[in-house]
């Protein structure tokens, strides 16, 4: 599911216009990365929590050329599934 199919399901099971869940949807997106940002954990009981991992600075090696390179520190979001949804995707079978 694309971005754009999200939002038309959004509109239609909340009976929304188009724009409006298209608001809806950006505005969640970005209060989560604007918390990213900042370094804070957003967790949606029952779907899961977003993070930010931190990557330390490392040595590798361009494949090119097998020249010994420094990569930098850096962040990277995280997501970690709830009970919840792991529940939803893995049922149990009886």
């Amino acid at each position: 599911m694309k971005k754009g199919e999200l939002i038309a399901e959004f509109a239609k099971r909340t009976e929304m216009s188009g724009a409006a869940a298209n608001s809806a949807v950006n505005t969640i997106i970005d209060i989560i990365t604007e918390r990213l940002k900042k370094g804070d954990t957003v967790g949606i009981t029952g779907f899961g929590t977003f993070s930010v991992a931190k990557r330390a600075a490392r040595k590798g090696r361009n494949p090119s050329t097998g020249e010994a390179i420094k990569i930098a520190a850096s962040k990277s979001p995280k997501f970690s599934a709830g009970a919840t949804l792991k529940a939803a995707v893995n049922p149990k079978k009886k």
